[in-house]
């Protein structure tokens, strides 16, 4: 039974899976570069993904990029959860509505509004079949997942507000949240510490202390996502997209892609936009 591995480096591939796991806090945020799929057979899985706390309930079928940093931050129920990984090569090539896959790469959980009986068997199958090593009942699978996910596609509502911010959130979650509104301007610990009325020494202690990184590391995280979804989604010159993601400079930017990703911003959009 799978369960998150603290100790895993960031971006590693889970590849094609649909696997079964075991809820578990998450001692620090995870983030890898396929889109993720989630069904819960009983209970509920809290997510803090992209500085916003958001629960997935039993039977909804959800999904998300899992570039953006993501954390599971509370659950409730005892049995496990099946989560489906797909390539973001695979799904950008899917012909999924333009509008759907937007919505996804924007970093929100994005979720079915009607629950499906029959979701939880499809998941058992296609669990069974991706593990077979048999090549037709793998692709059998990715079919059968693509044609779910058209069928999802359909249920997404022609405009979505944009949520504001929960009064109830905890400091360290404001924290989170103002970064996530705000990660494409200048920011500094001082300007979000005195935008949440904390003495930044403080803020910079509890963001530690509830998310095991940096502020900075935090930042960087949110524009290095913002940054992949412009290569893979535009045309834009690396430039403007260094700039529009809140880089102050290409030659950082660079730095810290090639830092989280491995690769440089080029090679990142042609491995995504070839594979």
């Amino acid at each position: 039974m799978k369960r998150f591995d603290h100790t895993r480096s960031a971006f590693s591939p889970y590849g094609f899976t649909c696997e079964e796991w075991k809820p578990a806090l998450m001692q620090r945020p995870d983030r890898h570069n396929e889109i993720e799929i989630n069904l819960l057979r009983s209970g509920s899985l809290t997510y803090l993904l992209g500085g916003q706390r958001t629960t997935v309930q039993a039977g909804q079928l959800a999904m998300f990029w899992a570039a953006i940093p993501h954390q599971i931050a509370a659950w409730e129920g005892r049995e496990t959860y099946f989560v489906v990984t797909l390539p973001l090569g695979w799904f950008l090539a899917a012909g999924l509505p333009q509008a759907f896959a937007q919505a996804v790469l924007k970093g929100r959980l994005v979720t079915d509004p009607h629950t499906n009986s029959g979701d939880e068997a499809r998941f058992e199958q296609w669990a069974s079949d991706l593990q077979s090593k048999d090549s037709t009942l793998e692709r059998a699978a990715q079919l059968e997942i693509q044609a779910r996910l058209l069928r999802m596609s359909q249920c997404l509502p022609k405009r979505t507000r944009a949520r504001a911010p929960d009064p109830n959130l905890s400091k360290a979650d404001q924290l989170a949240c103002y970064i996530a509104r705000h990660y494409d301007e200048p920011l500094t610990a001082d300007i979000i510490a005195k935008a949440n009325r904390l003495h930044p020494n403080y803020a910079m202690n509890l963001f530690r202390q509830a998310f095991g990184t940096t502020m900075t590391d935090f930042i960087v995280q949110h524009r290095i996502s913002h940054a992949q979804r412009l290569l893979v989604t535009t045309d834009d010159p690396v430039t403007e997209i260094a700039f529009a993601s809140g880089f102050q400079s290409l030659s950082r930017f660079n730095e810290a892609f090639k830092r989280a990703c491995e690769c440089s911003p080029r090679e990142y959009r042609k491995s995504n936009l070839t594979e």
